[in-house]
């Protein structure tokens, strides 16, 4: 049996009555700004003085007297400081009230039926439900041309008064509130956007810190490894073979200035304070990030460390964008620095092939036993994020990143990224 009640169909017209009637899906009342509010004050104010004058003049005209209605009749204005809070509640607040001051004097009863427009466009301009703002709208209709036929103008037709009164009221009221609406719908999307800018922002933070980080520890990492690795061979050989000892503590020396290089490099980044015309990296007195071309001294100074360390390039040497040089330095760097740091006495081979469409470096390992350093923890085993960070650094020039043991034994990281055309090459080489 199908589900009525419950059925999509169902709630979506319970749905709509509901907005039509103003329950849990109308909207939410404008709150009343100050000038908005003392704009009500000052008009309630005027029309309060001007019933209070003409039921002074009612009073007086044929010695009637002060009646009851005549002296409440000052008090009639009154609701409508309240109009834009709730409209509908003033508009059938005053209605009552007209129908009995229409009988008395004519201009009194004018008068209290320009409360009544007035109250009838606060009801049009902001009333949240539309059924009861109608039904409202139609009684003071009604009301009026009572008021005005009786009081003020006898000899038109009553459709006649109703139709010159309160159409451009309601008109005026129809556009304020599409004008509302408008306002309101700019609001939102200027919200929205503020909101998305605001995300836009975090999230471009949050890369910029996993870049960082990245650099962080593709510098500290290489160079810390070396220095630990020649600072525990220089122990061992100290009394031995001194001669090589020194020349352990040079290159240990050698690779701590390296890493204060890079270091400054990263750090003068984020501190650049550049005047007016003048080049960021002047300013923060920075060198060019490392690229290819600084492959044979990162080589060479592995081979420093103690395993022998073979380069091999393939096809033509050409300008790669600093980027692509970059991360294709980094490859290399990481897994040298993996080679050391787990595999002790291995040979390693990195090899650079310039293919047309695009750059692969492959380095490799025999494999071999980890160093001493790393038994004793002086140098942290690794943890695998410096491998993600080179997927991710290729992964911005849509590079890939292959790793793993080779058959023979040993290591192998290999990475491809593409390359522009050569015609295309002329932004970048310089």
């Amino acid at each position: 049996m199908i589900d009525v009640i419950n059925h999509p169909a169902a709630q979506r017209l319970r749905t709509a009555a509901a907005r039509l009637g103003g329950g849990p899906g109308a909207a939410p009342p404008p709150r009343p700004t100050r000038r908005g509010q003392a704009f009500d004050l000052a008009l309630t104010l005027l029309l309060c003085v001007t019933v209070a004058r003409y039921a002074e003049v009612a009073a007086n005209l044929d010695g009637v007297g002060w009646n009851p209605l005549l002296r409440l009749a000052p008090a009639f204005p009154l609701p409508l400081v309240l109009r834009r809070r709730h409209p509908l509640a003033v508009l059938w607040s005053v209605l009552p009230g007209a129908l009995l001051l229409r009988t008395q004097h004519g201009d009194l009863a004018y008068w209290a039926g320009v409360v009544v427009i007035v109250a009838a466009y606060g009801a049009a301009a902001y009333g949240r439900r539309p059924v009861a703002v109608l039904s409202s709208l139609a009684a003071a209709t009604v009301t009026l041309v009572v008021v005005f036929d009786d009081a003020y103008l006898p000899h038109l037709q009553r459709s006649v008064v109703a139709v010159l009164v309160l159409v451009p009221v309601f008109a005026v009221a129809y556009e304020l509130r599409m004008w509302r609406g408008r306002v309101a719908e700019g609001r939102a999307r200027v919200s929205a956007l503020e909101r998305e800018r605001s995300a836009a922002l975090q999230r471009a933070v949050e890369l910029e810190r996993a870049r960082i980080a990245r650099e962080l520890h593709d510098v500290v990492t290489h160079n810390v490894s070396m220095m630990t690795i020649q600072a525990g061979a220089a122990r061992k050989i100290l009394d031995t073979a001194p001669d090589r000892a020194r020349e352990a503590m040079a290159a240990v020396e050698a690779g701590g200035r390296a890493a204060m290089t890079e270091l400054r490099h990263v750090m003068g980044l984020l501190t650049i304070d550049a005047g007016p015309g003048e080049d960021p990296a002047a300013a923060a007195d920075l060198s060019p990030q490392p690229g290819l071309d600084r492959l044979d001294a990162l080589v060479e100074g592995v081979r420093r460390a103690g395993p022998g360390v073979r380069l091999t390039v393939r096809g033509e040497r050409r300008p790669v964008p600093p980027g692509v040089g970059l991360a294709a330095y980094r490859v290399v760097q990481e897994a040298l620095t993996n080679t050391v740091k787990h595999a002790g006495g291995a040979d390693a081979a990195v090899t650079v092939d310039y293919a047309p469409d695009h750059l692969r470096v492959e380095v490799t390992d025999t494999g071999g036993r980890p160093t001493g350093a790393v038994a004793t923890g002086a140098v942290a085993t690794g943890d695998g994020r410096g491998l993600l960070g080179l997927r991710e650094r290729l992964a911005v020039y849509g590079g890939t990143l292959q790793t793993g043991p080779r058959p023979g034994g040993g290591y192998r990281v290999t990475a491809s990224i593409p390359l522009e055309s050569r015609e295309s090459s002329g932004s970048w080489e310089s």
